[in-house]
């Protein structure tokens, strides 16, 4: 059975360029023109991913995606946005989006991320129980879930596979190209920016004091390092 995606975009232009790309690569397609129909439709129907633009009418990008979120539909999705703006990225991003694109976009490099999300979020992994500890963090990779004391954390599902990892090698120096090929699943140069608004994400939600991270540390020049906190 193809895999199917759901392309939301206001812009006939842009959903038919997509459509014959999407369709050509091998998946089976599905158009929503407003954030209404976009919410109805992933609500009702199974899809492996959504590609999602920002400026809908009706209901925006952010508000389709907090609203699915919210619902726990977890299809993942993969933001549009004509804006280069980092603020709606972010806030993509925080909100649950796997990944944005800004407009205008190569079709391949869509296929390509498109193919990257899917990959990662199918691959199939022996199930861990093991609660996995660092500091006052606690990890539970069943339930996906973080707790950082008693409490239990607000965390997206690319926050937690990457903090995830990050705990998994701790004492490791990570570059950003590494992050995004293991947690993201890219095989190609895609934008390292993506890995810095996650690590700064997950440092307001672990981190006593951002500017003093105990967990989280930025090597200068190379990447980010995962260190156990001193006592």
């Amino acid at each position: 059975m193809k895999q199917k995606i759901l392309i939301v975009d206001d812009e006939v232009s842009i959903v038919t360029l997509l459509t014959f790309n999407i369709e050509r690569a091998g998946f089976e397609t599905d158009v929503a023109y407003d954030g209404a129909i976009a919410v109805e439709k992933a609500m009702t129907n199974e899809y492996d991913l959504m590609v999602l633009d920002l400026m809908l009418p009706k209901m925006d990008g952010l508000e389709v995606c907090k609203y699915l979120r919210q619902n726990k539909i977890e299809t993942p999705i993969l933001m549009l946005t004509d804006k280069d703006d980092e603020f709606d990225k972010i806030i993509g991003l925080e909100l649950g989006a796997d990944d944005y694109l800004t407009k205008p976009f190569s079709p391949k490099e869509v296929v390509a991320i498109i193919k990257a999300i899917i990959r990662k979020t199918t691959t199939k992994k022996e199930p861990s129980f093991e609660t996995i500890q660092i500091g006052e963090l606690h990890i539970f990779p069943e339930k996906h879930e973080v707790t950082i004391g008693e409490e239990l954390l607000t965390i997206t599902r690319k926050e937690f596979e990457l903090l995830q990892y990050l705990v998994e090698h701790k004492g490791k120096v990570l570059s950003r190209d590494q992050l995004l090929n293991k947690v993201w699943n890219y095989d190609f140069a895609g934008d390292t920016r993506i890995v810095d608004v996650h690590i700064s994400r997950l440092r307001e939600k672990i981190e006593a004091d951002t500017k003093k991270p105990v967990y989280i540390k930025t090597i200068r020049g190379l990447g980010y390092k995962m260190e156990e906190p001193a006592i």
